[in-house]
């Protein structure tokens, strides 16, 4: 098929799509549990948010969880519209089988607390024209939620995902790109000269006025955490204020290395050039008590385990980066 009769036929398919717009994705949605302080503690202990709002007599639930409260589960929930569902299957229908979410917004009208009860509407807000990325070619299909409390209006949340067909290349692309990926490690391999060099540069972590002295740290061998200067709070990663007091004025002290896993994941997919599937993400919680995010390295991805003792160390993944990483330490080493 030539590309004008693919335009012509995407734009033809796009006139049925924009009828979505404005149809109901949900009406009169009921959450499946009132907000409640299990989940709130829950939520706070998974982000490591130890804000005194959270607890007590007089708490409310932290304004992100606003979509929890809305979550139905496998099972579904009651009051959910046909239109999302038809809309999703005439994507399938036109090749647009894969599907990612790429991002939400949301609007906060008031707090919630303990014992509010949540009731909920959705419509599919907006149905964009055919795009092409780098994962494929599809439509990017936008929800809104407006959430309410006790019948008050409470918050509205936005929901984005890309329905798309993946990228597809011919075998004679193929052959072509994995020839070129081969000449650029070899090309990489050389210019990196140094030790653990990888095969593909790693992303570059973005450095700003906020976080540019833990990176200055990490140049130095140091694993630098925030101190608030009011309250005395550490604070992990940089922030620009003080969580606690609202405090902006900080300094740092120098974590001591040692730590424990608090959680992980073992990465397989998707596979990327620099990174050598699986490997082990870390969340670390430091003898400080803060936690950072970080590979575990030392041992096979699948003998990482909840509680393993880490230490830290420094480690240059090519000529211009180096990461703190923390290796995983035998039962009773110093």
């Amino acid at each position: 098929m030539s590309a004008v009769a693919e335009a012509g036929r995407a734009a033809l398919a796009y006139e049925g799509l924009k009828a979505f717009e404005g149809l109901a994705a949900a009406s009169a949605g009921e959450g499946r549990d009132p907000v409640n302080a299990p989940m709130i503690r829950h939520w706070c202990e998974a982000m490591g948010d130890t804000d005194p709002a959270y607890e007590g007599p007089d708490a409310i639930a932290p304004p992100t969880m606003l979509q929890a409260w809305t979550m139905a589960g496998l099972s579904g929930y009651a009051g959910r519209a046909g239109a999302y569902d038809d809309l999703l299957a005439l994507l399938d229908g036109a090749g647009y089988t894969s599907v990612v979410a790429t991002d939400c917004e949301q609007e906060y009208l008031r707090p919630l607390r303990p014992g509010d009860t949540i009731t909920f509407d959705a419509v599919i807000e907006s149905v964009s024209p055919l795009k092409t990325t780098k994962l494929g070619t599809g439509h990017f299909v936008t929800t809104r939620m407006d959430v309410r409390a006790g019948g008050e209006p409470a918050g509205t949340h936005r929901f984005r995902i890309l329905k798309y067909a993946p990228a597809e290349r011919d075998s004679v692309s193929a052959k072509s790109a994995k020839s070129a990926d081969k000449s650029a490690e070899k090309t990489a391999d050389k210019s990196a000269g140094a030790p653990g060099a990888s095969r593909k540069l790693r992303p570059r972590p973005v450095v700003n006025r906020d976080n540019a002295g833990f990176w200055a740290g990490v140049a130095e061998h140091q694993l630098l955490i925030q101190r608030c200067r009011g309250c005395e709070t550490l604070r992990f990663p940089w922030l620009p204020g003080c969580n606690v007091c609202g405090g902006l004025q900080w300094d740092t002290v120098r974590a001591c290395g040692e730590g424990t896993v608090f959680s992980y994941v073992v990465m397989h997919h998707p596979p990327f050039p620099a990174f050598d599937p699986p490997y082990a993400v870390g969340l670390i919680e430091l003898a400080e008590g803060v936690r950072i995010v970080s590979n575990v390295v030392g041992v096979s991805s699948d003998k990482v385990r909840i509680g393993m003792p880490v230490r830290l160390e420094f480690t240059r993944v090519d000529a211009e980066l180096e990461l703190p990483v923390f290796r995983a330490l035998e039962d009773g080493e110093a």
